[in-house]
């Protein structure tokens, strides 16, 4: 039986480590950050969507203007939900078009530090929540980024100011703090989702 499996959690929890872990392993992990920007990039649709709904400059020559489109939606919150239903409505799709029962082991990870916003807990089986406390996802969030305390804390509100309107039946935590060692915890879950 194929499954879809999501990978949280906030900012400098530890979800890339929970993924590299699982791609060491065969797994399959969609990365949607990084496949998001692949699809703006290189979606001729979300092209147009984005010089309709966003602004008419928005992608000149098969080119975002990524500038013009933040200016734009951080000082517009219509604009910006516009934005997000365009990209995650494309993520979506691209999810779906996986054909999760010829991977190896018949599971896809999909990490996203968004999972409620963007719709994705409607697609997946399951949850692994990565946690750690906040004065280490700070910290590790500072040393990755070389950003201020103030830019991460910023951040992490943002994305924990959103309260989903329903809770995923089958939600599982991974603790991260620096002290639980979290392969065990990994290879726990597998055997748990195997059954």
């Amino acid at each position: 039986m194929s499954k879809i499996i999501a990978i949280t959690g906030g900012i400098g929890s530890g979800k890339s480590v929970v993924s590299h872990i699982l791609r060491c392993n065969s797994y399959t992990v969609y990365d949607c950050d990084s496949e998001a920007k692949r699809l703006m990039d290189s979606d001729t649709d979300i092209h147009a969507k984005l010089n309709f709904h966003i602004h008419p400059q928005a992608v000149k020559n098969g080119v975002i203007d990524r500038r013009l489109i933040a200016e734009i939606v951080f000082a517009s919150p219509d604009k910006l939900k516009r934005l997000n239903s365009i990209v995650h409505g494309a993520v979506l799709d691209d999810i779906r078009r996986i054909p999760v029962d010829t991977l190896p082991h018949n599971i896809l990870f999909v990490e996203t530090a968004i999972l409620y916003q963007s719709n994705l807990d409607l697609v997946v089986d399951s949850v692994w929540n990565v946690t750690a406390p906040i004065d280490i996802r700070i910290n590790r969030v500072i040393k990755r980024n070389s950003c201020t305390r103030e830019d991460v804390l910023s951040r992490i509100n943002s994305q924990e100011s959103y309260k989903p309107l329903r809770q995923h039946s089958c939600v599982r935590t991974i603790v991260n703090d620096g002290t639980a060692p979290v392969l065990p915890q990994v290879i726990q879950l597998l055997e748990n989702e195997k059954l």
